[in-house]
């Protein structure tokens, strides 16, 4: 007797259809899989076996082949158990033929009979609905995250016994509450919390709303990693698209926590520095999301910059510029989202307090080799550079009360909007992402704004690069005062943080 049952697969970012064939027949008692799979999949045979048995069924002595099509897709994962296990028992005529009709099943069993969660229900969900199917039947940890996505019934079932129920009485279990991801009150972190760093802070107001990419340069202990930590909470709230996008990415990851609603809250990435270029980029046999793209439409925070590897850093340099990571492999080229807003942090010296002389220690040639760990191509890919002084007394002690998240997470939004109604024809969102055509297009400067802009591109000697970084900045920041033309004080403050570099790396 032969059957079906609809699965799906992950590769990369995507979502493969897979066609779980099972067929019993006369023959040496055997169970046979096909179709491409890895190790891992043909475990499948075993776990499927033993469940069954301990649940009470035992499989004839017969030749059982199950096929997972198509044959020229790599299937990975244990995800496979439960359709593998429904197509045996519907051969077996232990559930009715049509039951599973219109039906996607994903899910891992254990030997008792239990389904384990897995990773990637809700792109799955989103596939099904795709290829028309009504229902979703997943293990029952999944089903919150298999619910997200409307137009599904969706079946979340804790062990094999449900499963029969559920196809042969139409009994349904209980479906578990979902729960939206909130923060507790008060402990969300501020910007008022931050001392000082008036021009740090305007910069990451800039960074931002128009999700410029930041590099800060201080002494230890002035506040760099707290100001970045702090960048989500002012950035504008996401899209549902970019909610959906973040989310996909997270179930994928496995990072989705049990019962977890859609993710509302832009993602904060801040790995170590001593982690791979693997970790970074993405990686693996079967390639899993990176750093970089655990960060898309959210905050990458790079700490200790210069004691990354040199390997580690230019990784970097195409993602952003193109917004996206290709990984190739002998089995085909996966591409995952990468749209993220880059925060750095270094020390301008090994001991960290260079200029300050009265305080530094190292020797010229020990500063130049330190800067030279950062490559001037990554620099120009830093819209904003901003030095963070070493905090006094009077910083730390006075009562002026600083900007809030909320007020500046509001001038943020309101220059978001505008940038959203500018390119509402276009497939960009932020000024940040403009190319070059586009830059002629929509960043119309004032006479005075242009002279000046020429003069600093001589005597800076910017790359053409940097040249169209600073116009790309001035027209956020002139979004952020509401003006339609970029004049000279937008010109003014981008080449300011563009070139707060030069008096660093000149040793």
């Amino acid at each position: 007797m032969y059957c079906s049952v609809l699965s799906a697969t992950v590769s990369g970012m995507e979502m493969i259809p897979v066609q779980v064939e099972a067929d019993v027949s006369d023959g040496m008692p055997q169970f046979t899989m096909v179709g491409y799979v890895s190790a891992q999949v043909k475990e499948a045979q075993d776990r499927v076996r033993t469940a069954l048995k301990n649940m009470g069924i035992s499989l004839p002595p017969k030749r059982i082949t199950i096929n997972l099509s198509p044959a020229d897709v790599r299937k990975e994962g244990s995800r496979f158990d439960l359709p593998i296990a429904a197509g045996v028992l519907m051969t077996l005529g232990r559930i009715p033929p049509g039951s599973l009709r219109k039906t996607m099943v994903l899910g891992e069993l254990g030997l008792d009979g239990h389904v384990q969660e897995i990773s990637g229900v809700f792109p799955a969900a989103a596939k099904a609905r795709e290829l028309g199917c009504t229902t979703l039947l997943v293990p029952a940890g999944n089903a919150a995250e298999g619910g997200l996505v409307g137009g599904l019934h969706v079946v979340g079932i804790q062990n094999l016994q449900e499963l029969l129920n559920y196809c042969c009485e139409g009994k349904m279990p209980s479906l578990p509450s979902i729960e939206n991801q909130k923060k507790e009150d008060g402990k969300e972190p501020d910007f008022s919390e931050v001392q000082g760093q008036t021009a740090a802070r305007r910069a990451a107001l800039i960074a931002a709303a128009g999700f410029h990419n930041l590099l800060m340069l201080g002494p230890p202990g002035s506040g760099k990693s707290m100001i970045a930590r702090r960048i989500p909470t002012i950035m504008p709230p996401m899209s549902e698209e970019e909610q959906m996008e973040v989310t996909r990415i997270y179930s994928i990851a496995g990072m989705l926590a049990k019962g977890e609603g859609v993710r509302r809250e832009r993602p904060f990435r801040a790995p170590h520095h001593t982690m791979s270029p693997q970790a970074l980029a993405g990686g693996g046999k079967q390639p899993s999301p990176g750093e970089i793209t655990l960060a898309h439409r959210g905050v990458l925070f790079l700490d200790e910059l210069p004691e990354m590897t040199r390997t580690t850093i230019e990784i970097l340099r195409q993602p952003l510029e193109e917004h996206r990571i290709v990984i190739s492999r002998v089995s085909g080229n996966y591409v995952f989202p990468a749209s993220f807003l880059m925060v750095a942090a270094m020390n301008p010296c090994p001991c960290g307090f260079y200029p300050d002389l009265s305080r530094c220690t190292c020797a010229p040639g020990d500063i130049s080799r330190y800067l030279s760990r950062v490559s001037q191509p990554f620099l120009d890919r830093m819209d904003l550079c901003v030095q963070v002084e070493a905090l006094s007394y009077e910083d730390l002690h006075g009562e002026e009360r600083c900007e809030s998240s909320a007020r500046m997470r509001e001038k943020a939004t309101a220059a978001a909007q505008i940038q959203a109604a500018r390119y509402r024809q276009e497939s960009i969102h932020f000024n940040s992402e403009l190319k070059a055509g586009q830059i002629e297009k929509y960043c119309i400067l004032e006479k005075a704004a242009e002279e000046l802009l020429e003069d600093a591109f001589r005597r800076l000697r910017l790359s053409a690069r940097s040249y169209h970084g600073i116009i790309r900045t001035a027209r956020t920041i002139a979004d952020l005062d509401g003006a339609v033309k970029i004049g000279v004080p937008h010109i003014s403050e981008a080449i300011c943080f563009r070139s707060a570099d030069k008096s660093i790396w000149r040793i």
